[in-house]
C-alpha cells in the first residue's frame, strides 16, 4: 500500500515509509497511567504522512529508518490523516536510507487542485468595521 491510499478510519493498513521528521516525545496522563507519544513524518513515493508513535514505539526508530507497519490503522484528527501502529500492529525498522537523497513524493495532481480554490483575501475582509479589538 502507498500513503496516498490512505483514507481515514481504514484499518489492517501495511506499509513501507521512510521516517523524514520526528518531533520530541511528550508525557500524557491518561486512565490507563501515564503515556509517551511523539509525532513524525512518514514518506514514500506518493507522498507524506503523520504518524503517531507511543511508548516503545518512539525508542525504536529515529529519522532515516525505513519502517514496515502491519496492521496499522489510519484516523482523521483535525482535518489531518494520522496513521498508527496501535494496540493490535506491528511497526518494525527494516533498513536505513539517506532521507537527504529521497525522491520528492508525486502530489502534483494535490497540487493543481488546491491552487484552482485559492482566493487572495483584503484585510478587510477579516473583520468587520464594527467589531472591537
Amino acid at each position: 500500500m502507498k500513503i496516498s491510499d490512505i483514507k481515514p478510519n481504514q484499518g489492517k493498513i501495511m506499509i513501507e515509509a521512510v521516517i523524514v521528521e520526528m518531533d520530541s516525545p511528550r508525557d500524557l496522563n491518561s486512565a490507563a497511567g501515564p503515556l509517551r507519544v511523539a509525532n513524525a513524518i512518514i514518506q514514500d513515493d506518493s507522498g507524506k504522512l503523520k504518524l503517531t508513535l507511543w511508548n516503545a514505539e518512539i525508542d525504536k526508530v529515529k529519522v532515516g529508518d525505513k519502517i514496515r507497519i502491519t496492521n496499522g490503522f489510519a484516523k482523521e484528527y483535525r482535518d489531518e490523516i494520522q496513521l498508527s501502529a496501535g494496540k493490535f500492529g506491528k511497526l518494525e525498522v527494516v533498513g536505513k536510507e539517506d532521507i537527504s537523497k529521497l525522491p520528492a513524493p508525486k502530489q502534483e495532481s494535490v497540487k493543481q487542485e488546491v491552487e484552482g480554490k485559492v482566493e487572495a483575501m483584503e484585510d478587510s475582509d477579516l473583520y468587520d468595521e464594527e467589531d472591537e479589538w
